[in-house]
C-alpha cells in the first residue's frame, strides 16, 4: 500500500510515520481529481493525519491510503502523461486483452436485472408477426409495381428483412424465445426454413460456436486458420476467402462443406458436427430445407425463373452477405488485435471476451439489436430485446474487456472498411502457442491493396 499526500502541488510520498487525530477536522473534497487502477474515488478514502516537526494544527499534512494508481486524470478526462509515464512519474503498462480477467462470470451475470433475463413469448412472437407481415407486404408492393426503380431498393430492404427472421429463428435456437422447446422448435423451422437454413442442423454447430467461442481449433464460425492449413489452400480458395466480396457469399457453402480443414454438412445427419441422439432432429431440418427449396422450384414454374429471382433470389443473397459480414465483424476486425486461444489458457470466460459489439445505425432495431455481441455471447439465454440493458448493466465489471462500438452513421457503411481491412491484414495463426493472434500474409496483402 503506498502512501500519498494531496498537497496544494499534487500527490507526493510520505513516510509512514503517523497517529490518528483527537478531534475532527473538516476536509474539503477536491474537485479536479479521480484515482485509476482503484474503484474509489477521492471521496471514498480514508484521510490520516502526518505528524510533522511542526505541532501547529493547521500545518499537519493529511495522507491518502490508496493503491497506486495507473494515472491521474482531470475532470475533463485528459490524462497526465510524461514520455510514456503517469503523472507520479511511473510507467504505465498497457492494458492486455489476453490477461485473465480480475473478474469471473458469475460478477457479470450477477450485475444483470432478474427481469433481463425473463423470456415473454408473446413479446417474441409480436416480433416475428411484425417482421413476416413487412416481408409479405414489401413483397407484394414490389410485385406490383414491377419497376425497375422499385427493385434495388426492395432487394436492399428485403434482404435485411430475411436477415431479420433469421436472427428470430436464432434465438429460437438459443432458447432465448421462450421457455418452451416445441414453440422454440416451431418457430425456429418456419423462420429458418422459408430463408433455406436447415435450423436443427445450423442450431447445433452455432452452440457448438458458442460453447468453444475464441477457440482456434475449436471454434465452429470465422475461426482463424492455423498457417499449416492457410499454407495448404490453393490461390483460388485464398483469394475466394479473403477478397471481398467473396467471403460475404460463403454461408451456402458452409452449410455443405464447413470451413477449411473441416469436414461434414450441415444436412447430413451422420456427418461429425452431431451426436447420434440428435441425428432425427437433423433430418426434420434437412425436411424442411428440401419442402421449401421445392417449393421454390414450382414458384419458379409459376410465375417464371426472372420473377422469382427478383422477389427471393436477390433478396436472399443479400441476406447472406448480411449473414456473413455481421457474423465475421463480431469476431474480426477491431483496430486493436484481439487473441485467440488454444489449450489451457482458453475458457469460456475469456473466449466469450474476445467478441465485438457493433453498431449498425438504422438497422439495429430491424435485425433485433444482435450487434450487442458480448453479452449475447456470454449468456445467449437474454432475449434479445433485454441485450441492451443487460450490455450497459455489465460494462462497469468487463471494464476495458468491454470495447465500445464505433457510433454507426443511419447506415453502418462504416463497416465495409473494417471487413476490407481485416481481410487484407488478418489471415492466419501461429500452428503452435496458447494464446495466439493473427499473423498476414504479405502477397494477399498487397494484392488487396492494388
Amino acid at each position: 500500500m503506498a502512501t500519498w499526500v494531496l498537497t496544494e502541488c499534487g500527490l507526493r510520498s510520505l513516510p509512514p510515520v503517523f497517529r490518528r487525530p483527537t478531534r475532527p477536522i473538516p476536509f474539503q473534497k477536491p474537485s479536479k481529481l479521480r484515482f485509476l487502477g482503484t474503484n474509489k474515488g477521492v471521496s471514498d478514502l480514508k484521510l490520516q493525519p502526518i505528524e510533522s516537526s511542526c505541532c501547529n494544527f493547521r500545518e499537519r499534512k493529511w495522507e491518502l491510503r490508496v493503491s497506486t494508481p495507473l494515472m491521474v486524470v482531470t475532470t475533463e478526462g485528459e490524462e497526465e502523461r510524461v514520455n510514456g509515464v503517469n503523472g507520479i512519474g511511473e510507467e504505465v503498462p498497457e492494458f492486455d486483452p489476453s490477461a485473465p480477467p480480475p473478474f469471473k462470470l458469475a460478477d457479470v451475470r450477477a450485475a444483470i436485472p432478474k427481469h433481463c433475463w425473463v423470456k415473454d413469448p408473446w413479446k417474441s412472437m409480436s416480433f416475428v408477426v411484425r417482421d413476416v407481415i413487412v416481408v409479405l407486404g414489401m413483397a407484394a408492393a414490389a410485385a406490383y409495381l414491377n419497376n425497375w426503380l422499385v427493385w434495388p431498393l426492395y432487394w436492399a430492404a428485403q434482404g435485411t428483412m430475411f436477415w431479420a427472421l433469421f436472427v428470430l429463428g436464432h434465438d429460437c435456437g438459443h432458447g432465448s424465445f421462450s421457455n418452451n422447446p416445441k414453440l422454440n422448435s416451431v418457430v425456429g423451422h418456419l423462420l429458418h426454413s422459408s430463408i433455406l437454413v436447415p435450423y436443427h442442423g445450423w442450431r447445433i454447430s452455432h452452440r457448438t460456436h458458442h460453447q468453444n467461442h475464441g477457440h482456434v481449433e475449436n471454434d465452429e464460425s470465422w475461426h482463424p486458420l492455423p498457417e499449416k492449413i492457410f499454407k495448404s489452400l490453393d490461390n483460388v480458395t485464398r483469394i475466394l476467402r479473403f477478397t471481398v466480396p467473396f467471403p460475404l457469399l460463403a454461408y451456402p457453402i458452409y452449410l455443405w462443406s464447413r470451413s477449411p480443414g473441416k469436414t461434414g454438412s450441415h444436412f447430413n445427419p451422420n456427418s461429425d458436427l452431431f451426436v447420434p441422439s440428435e441425428k432425427k432432429d437433423v433430418i426434420t431440418s434437412t425436411i424442411c430445407w428440401t419442402a421449401m427449396a421445392a417449393l421454390l422450384v414450382g414458384l419458379g414454374f409459376v410465375m417464371g425463373p426472372i420473377q422469382l429471382l427478383k422477389l427471393y433470389g436477390i433478396p436472399y443473397m443479400v441476406f447472406v452477405m448480411w449473414l456473413d459480414l455481421v457474423t465475421y465483424l463480431h469476431h474480426h476486425g477491431h483496430e486493436d488485435k484481439l487473441p485467440w486461444y488454444r489449450g489451457e489458457e482458453w475458457n469460456y470466460l475469456r473466449g466469450g471476451l474476445t467478441t465485438i459489439d457493433r453498431d449498425y445505425g438504422w438497422i439495429n432495431n430491424i435485425h433485433h439489436d444482435i450487434g450487442t455481441h458480448v453479452i449475447h455471447h456470454l449468456f445467449p439465454q437474454i432475449p434479445h430485446y433485454h441485450l441492451i440493458e443487460a450490455t450497459e448493466a455489465a460494462k462497469p465489471v468487463l471494464g476495458k474487456y468491454y470495447r465500445e462500438p464505433k457510433k454507426s452513421a443511419p447506415l453502418p457503411l462504416h463497416l465495409i472498411g473494417e471487413l476490407i481491412r481485416s481481410m487484407k491484414n488478418d489471415h492466419f495463426v501461429s500452428d503452435t502457442g496458447d494464446i495466439v493472434y493473427y499473423q498476414t500474409d504479405p502477397t494477399i496483402s498487397n494484392s488487396i491493396s492494388q
